[in-house]
């Protein structure tokens, strides 16, 4: 720790701490609480409907662009998300940002993973728009229908096969 003094460390584990509580409290803040389940995965249940089951390990952040209280977005960097959104008519749509794609709804229930340089977006229900993060031309999901995103080429919609489904809901705890 040489050329730190006493002073500056503490100031720093200080900024540090209240980098962690600020987190904390951005999660708190926008209504959401989370409990774990038998099955080693994450539920966070949020006042606004919004239901998130995370894959244990998961990296994400809850988001509140409009700062009205309430989640509306959702920064996942690794391992997957189960979501369910609550319909409601107009406003603006619920999104789970990675770092290839940006998936957006108004209400369904649905699955993102992100692994390597790839995110793939599956749809239980409802429908899904999704694009790159870097924008372009992107698509909209059905039930049953799933894409994987890249860097490059297109995103192609596909019915995924049930062995693939099943795979990704058991790491879901569903």
């Amino acid at each position: 720790m040489r050329g730190f003094s006493r002073a500056g460390f503490c100031a720093l584990a200080c900024l540090l701490l209240l980098i962690g509580f600020a987190r904390a409290q951005s999660a708190a803040n926008a209504g959401c609480t989370a409990s774990p389940s038998a099955v080693g995965t994450q539920v966070w249940r949020c006042d606004n409907g919004i239901t998130i089951v995370a894959e244990n390990g998961a990296r994400f952040e809850l988001k509140d662009a409009n700062r009205d209280g309430h989640i509306d977005s959702v920064e996942l960097s690794s391992k997957a998300l189960l979501i369910e959104v609550p319909k409601k008519p107009g406003g603006n749509p619920f999104k789970v940002l990675t770092p290839q794609a940006i998936a957006a709804v108004r209400g369904t229930k649905w699955a993102v993973d992100v692994a390597d340089a790839k995110t793939s977006v599956f749809v239980a229900d409802g429908r899904v728009g999704v694009t790159r993060r870097a924008r372009g031309r992107g698509v909209v999901l059905g039930p049953g229908e799933g894409v994987d995103v890249e860097a490059t080429g297109p995103l192609t919609v596909k019915t995924w096969g049930q062995p693939r489904v099943d795979a990704l809901m058991a790491r879901l705890g569903q």
